[in-house]
Order: structure tokens, then C-alpha cells, then sequence
């Protein structure tokens, strides 16, 4: 079974270099292994998608910032296959991003979008995140980022568990 990291990121803004907040899981053999969440402070004080993800400026203002904490959450990565995400352009793009603003080296690994894989896996339309959830009986909390990235995690194991392999996306 291929070893593989879920990833979510919260952004303040339409910047791509404005995550707020990151969720990791870390998928060994199969089975949910570890899991990192933090709060990060993004390089701008007006935090446009507070509505959506309710993260607001109080909550992340003493927190520190991506280049901060990368370090830390960045060994999750190590023996990893892919990097998995839903929708995984969005995330890929975030991290990538943070990484070059932050001076540091993106990861090399593929990402995987269980989006497509929840489309291949099982001709699901709509494929947002609650709709799939829905569909296998995962619990969610949208856009709480732990929450998603676990629901990513599963939606991938599912998906293998029925023949279903990750591929890039």
C-alpha cells in the first residue's frame, strides 16, 4: 500500500501566499499514522475568508508564519509517495508559494487529487469534498483544516482499498 501525506491549507486571501492554516496527515500501510495542525500568521492582517473557515487576524496574529513552521510539519514528508489533496491544484499551488516566498525548497513529491480519484473511483458528480464524504459516510468539518485533510486521507484509502491507485495530478 503506497505511504502518502494528506495536505489541506485555510487561506487569508485570494493570494496564493496567504495560508492561514495547514493540516497534515501522514498515511503509513494503510492506516492513519500521524497528524500536525497549525495556525499560521499570513503576510497580511485582513483575513478576507474568515466566513468561510472562521479563522480571523485575533486568532492568528500571535502565531507564526509558514517559513516558521514548514520545518517543523516538513518531515510528516519523509518515505512519503504523494502529497494528496482535494482539489489538488489549489494546494499544490499554496504550497509551492509559501515555500518560494519563504526561501524555502518545495517539496518533489506528486500530488494526487482525490477529486479525480473520487471521479475515476467511483463516477461521482459533484465531487466537492462534503459531497464525497456524503457518499462514503466520512464525517467532515469543511474547511476546518485537520478535518479536511483526515476526510482526504480516507477518501484516498477508500479509493485504493477499491482497486483504485493514487496518480499525479
Amino acid at each position: 500500500m503506497t505511504d502518502f501525506v494528506a495536505i489541506d491549507f485555510e487561506t487569508a486571501d485570494h493570494g496564493a501566499d496567504s495560508a492561514c492554516a495547514v493540516a497534515l496527515v501522514r498515511v503509513r500501510a494503510g492506516k492513519v499514522a500521524e497528524r500536525a495542525t497549525r495556525l499560521l500568521r499570513p503576510p497580511r492582517q485582513h483575513i478576507h475568508f474568515s466566513y468561510i473557515h472562521g479563522i480571523t487576524w485575533d486568532m492568528v496574529a500571535g502565531e507564526p508564519n509558514f517559513a516558521q513552521v514548514w520545518p517543523e510539519l516538513e518531515p510528516l514528508l519523509e518515505g512519503a509517495s504523494y502529497l494528496v489533496a482535494h482539489n489538488a491544484g489549489f494546494d499544490r499551488k499554496v504550497l509551492k508559494t509559501c515555500c518560494a516566498e519563504a526561501g524555502l525548497k518545495s517539496p518533489a513529491l506528486p500530488f494526487a487529487c482525490t477529486v479525480t480519484l473520487a471521479r475515476r473511483a467511483w463516477d461521482l458528480r459533484p465531487t466537492k469534498l462534503p459531497d464525497v464524504c456524503r457518499f462514503l459516510g466520512l464525517r467532515l468539518r469543511h474547511h476546518d483544516p485537520a478535518s479536511d485533510a483526515l476526510a482526504c486521507a480516507k477518501i484516498a484509502l477508500a479509493a485504493m482499498a477499491d482497486g483504485f491507485g493514487l496518480e499525479p495530478a
